[in-house]
């Protein structure tokens, strides 16, 4: 890989990081509404990608399902996650993805696994599980079941785009945004209150932080990323990709006090290391991990 491309994946891989802490405060110290702030976020995605709307990837009910499930239902419910779960916390527990990614592409592509990524697999859910372990014993806290949620949802997202052609990068955020924002704004007005009032009492940090995950994450960022993917091979590109945890990690210690223990560090290699393992094998696995939205 070229000292530029690396250089940009490497910053790519930061601004994702750094996304979910802002996430964080967005919903949890702000106190704005989950629902509300995913459904700004993709309208303001759906302003800016509107020229490339047309015309429509065909079938049209497929990339309807994609945008939905790798849009609207994973952020979603990562922001419902974030509100009582530390961004460390959804660094890891949001890994789940990569063997729930492997186990759909079985069921559904009929992908074959070997030893080595039931290996994999095994250790990604053994670090999720240390991770999440308490004295009193195997605990996962509603806000993390919230983020299994969210992978399973993003996972599900990427198996469905495996099945389209490929859709150009901002032909894609523009349906993701497009159907995401008209269900979460439904849904914010019939589940949430205060909306904008939260909002206002946030101030100009929110204005920024709503700016910053719509144009520098969605927009920016996914576009560099997609135009990476052109260049190199899935399975060089995958494990790079571990940097976003891992400064997501770094990030939460920095800014919102997430606590970084022995069960964190020793959770967070086991997970890492299976998710490794898995995208290094050539398989079908590993372009479906990179397609997937990033936080």
């Amino acid at each position: 890989m070229r000292g530029r491309d690396f250089a940009l994946l490497v910053l790519i891989c930061l601004t994702w990081g750094f996304s979910n802490v802002v996430s964080k405060l967005v919903v949890g110290p702000w106190a704005v509404p989950p629902l509300f702030y995913a459904a700004v976020r993709f309208g303001i995605v759906v302003v800016v990608t509107l020229p490339w709307l047309l015309p429509a990837p065909r079938p049209l009910w497929r990339i309807a399902a994609v945008g939905l499930l790798m849009g609207g239902g994973s952020f979603a419910l990562l922001f419902i996650g974030l509100q009582t779960a530390s961004p460390s916390a959804v660094a890891v527990v949001s890994q789940v993805g990569v063997p729930i990614t492997t186990l759909l592409s079985v069921l559904i592509l009929g992908e074959k696994i070997h030893w080595r990524r039931g290996l994999g697999i095994a250790l990604t859910l053994c670090g999720v599980l240390i991770v999440v372990y308490d004295p009193a014993g195997l605990s996962l806290s509603t806000g993390l079941w919230f983020i299994v949620a969210a992978a399973f949802s993003g996972s599900a997202g990427a198996i469905l785009m495996k099945q389209m052609d490929n859709v150009a990068p901002l032909r894609f955020q523009a349906w993701v945004g497009l159907m995401s924002f008209l269900p979460l704004s439904i849904a914010s007005a019939m589940t949430e209150h205060d909306q904008w009032p939260s909002a206002i009492a946030a101030g100009w940090p929110f204005v920024a932080a709503m700016l910053f995950a719509a144009l520098v994450v969605s927009v920016f960022a996914h576009t560099c990323y997609y135009m990476l993917i052109d260049r190199y091979e899935a399975n060089l590109l995958a494990p790079l990709t571990l940097m976003t945890p891992l400064s997501t990690i770094g990030f939460g210690v920095m800014i919102t006090s997430d606590r970084l223990d022995t069960r964190l560090i020793v959770g967070s290699a086991l997970a890492l290391l299976g998710v490794l393992i898995i995208v290094l094998r050539r398989n079908q696995v590993a372009p479906l991990l990179l397609v997937r939205e990033r936080p």
